[in-house]
C-alpha cells in the first residue's frame, strides 16, 4: 500500500473538461475520508490543443501517462465552425486521424490496455427514453452485466491499405486482425472476472462470446479460442455464444440472461454502447481500459461540442469511471481504503439517482434538471453524509 498515488488527468475536449472537474471533486472528498493521497497532474490535450499547437498534447505527456499509477480521461473530439478537427498527414501521424487519437487509441496501444471493461448496470430510479418519452422498461437487477472488449486489434489496428486498379480499386481495405495471444488473454480476463462476480452474486459464473463467426473467419478463430480456453482452464464457468446481430436484440429484450460478455474489438464497441441504452444512456455509462501494468478510465460518451461550456452535461459516467479506478488501483496495490472508497462512491451515485432531485437534463423530468456542477456537488454531499453517519 502506498502513501501517495500519481494520477494523470486528461480532460480533453468539450464536456470532458466539465465532467472531469466534477469527478475530481469526488476524489477530493475521497482523500479527506480515507487519508489516501493523490498527486494529480492535469494535461491539456485533444482536438482543441491540436488546433492551436499542431500536436495533441505537450512533449513528455505520454511518458507521464506511462509513469502514472492510473489515468482518468474525459473525452476528446473538437470542432471548428462545426467541422471536426483531424490531424494533418505527418503532423504528428502519417495519415489523418480525428484529433484525440493519441489519448484514446494511442494510449490503449502503447500501454497495452488490452481489456476494455464496460459495466452495464441499471441503478434504481433511472428512466429510459423511448420516442422522446421517459419510461421504465427494465427493473434494477435485470440489467447487470459486463462487456469485456478486446482493445488492441480486430478492425482497430489503424492499418488501412489503398487498393490499386489491379485489386479492384480505387478503394481502401482495412483488415480484421485476430491473434491467438490477444484473444486468449482477453478470454481469460473475462472468465476470471466471471468467477469473481459469482462470489458476490451467489450464482454460477457465465461468459457469453459474441462475434460474427458465421461470416467472418477471423471471428470464428476468436470463438474457437474462447471454447478452447473455457473448456481447458475454466470448466466451472458456463459458456455461451451468440452472433453479433442476434445479441443486439437479446441484450435489449432479455438483459438478465447475461453475466460477462466477451467480444472482438468492433463488436464489443457496438454492444457496449447499445447496452448503455438499457442503463439510462451514455451519461451514466463508464469504462476502463486495463492492461497488466497500466489502466485508464473514462466515460464512454463523446465530447459533445454542442453542450460544451454550458455546465449541463451529466458527470455521473465520469464519477463511475473514478469509482472503477479506485477499485482497480486498490486491488492492485492491496489498499483496502481505495476499494472501500470505490464502493462508497458507487453508493453515493446510486442514492442521487434514486432520489432524482439532482440529476441532469438527460435523466430529469421536464423542467427539473440541475447543472453538471450541482449534480457533482450532490454526489459529494451524499458521500460525505454517509461517511459521517458511519463514523459515529
Amino acid at each position: 500500500m502506498k502513501n501517495e498515488y500519481a494520477l494523470v488527468v486528461l480532460p480533453g475536449d468539450g464536456i470532458g473538461i466539465e465532467v472531469c472537474r466534477e469527478a475530481l471533486k469526488v476524489l477530493d472528498a475521497v482523500q479527506e475520508l480515507t487519508g489516501a493521497r493523490f498527486r494529480r497532474e492535469e494535461i491539456e490535450c485533444g482536438g482543441h490543443y491540436y488546433a492551436e499547437h499542431g500536436v495533441e498534447w505537450p512533449d513528455g505527456s505520454f511518458e507521464k501517462c506511462r509513469a502514472a499509477d492510473a489515468i482518468l480521461l474525459g473525452a476528446v473530439g473538437h470542432e471548428v465552425n462545426g467541422v471536426p478537427v483531424f490531424t494533418e498527414p505527418g503532423r504528428p501521424y502519417p495519415t489523418p486521424q480525428l484529433a484525440g487519437y493519441a489519448q484514446v487509441i494511442g494510449n490503449r496501444l502503447a500501454l497495452d490496455l488490452y481489456a476494455n471493461v464496460r459495466p452495464v448496470k441499471l441503478y434504481p430510479g433511472v428512466p429510459h427514453k423511448v420516442h422522446g418519452r421517459s419510461i421504465q422498461v427494465w427493473s434494477p437487477g435485470l440489467v447487470d452485466y459486463v462487456v469485456i472488449r478486446e482493445n488492441t486489434e480486430d478492425a482497430y489496428t489503424g492499418v488501412t491499405k489503398e487498393l490499386g486498379a489491379s485489386e479492384g480499386g480505387p478503394g481502401r481495405e482495412t483488415p480484421i486482425r485476430i491473434t491467438e495471444h490477444c484473444t486468449k488473454r482477453i478470454v481469460r480476463f473475462a472468465f476470471e472476472l466471471a468467477q469473481k462476480r459469482s462470489i458476490v452474486r451467489g450464482r454460477r459464473p457465465k461468459v457469453t462470446c459474441v462475434e460474427k463467426s458465421n461470416i467472418i473467419g477471423a471471428h470464428r478463430y476468436f470463438r474457437d479460442l474462447f471454447q478452447e480456453v473455457g473448456a481447458g482452464e475454466f470448466p466451472d464457468v458456463e459458456r455461451d455464444t451468440a452472433y453479433f446481430d442476434a445479441f443486439c436484440m437479446w441484450q435489449v429484450r432479455n438483459p438478465e440472461w447475461f453475466d460477462v460478455v466477451v467480444a472482438p474489438n468492433l463488436v464489443g464497441d457496438v454492444i457496449s454502447d447499445l447496452g448503455s441504452a438499457t442503463q439510462g444512456g451514455m451519461g451514466v455509462a463508464a469504462g476502463g481500459n486495463i492492461g497488466d501494468d497500466h489502466a485508464m478510465f473514462e466515460p464512454i460518451h463523446g465530447s459533445a461540442p454542442k453542450h460544451a461550456g454550458q455546465d449541463k452535461a451529466n458527470p455521473i459516467a465520469t464519477v463511475v469511471a473514478l469509482r472503477m479506478l479506485l477499485e482497480w488501483l486498490g486491488r492492485r496495490e492491496s489498499d483496502d481504503r481505495l476499494v472501500a472508497a470505490g464502493d462508497q462512491v458507487e453508493e453515493a451515485v446510486a442514492r442521487v439517482l434514486k432520489e432524482g432531485t439532482f440529476v441532469t437534463y438527460d435523466l430529469a423530468a421536464e423542467g427539473k434538471a440541475v447543472s453538471c456542477s450541482a449534480c457533482g456537488d450532490a454526489i459529494v454531499a451524499s458521500l460525505t453524509r454517509a461517511a459521517s453517519r458511519t463514523s459515529r
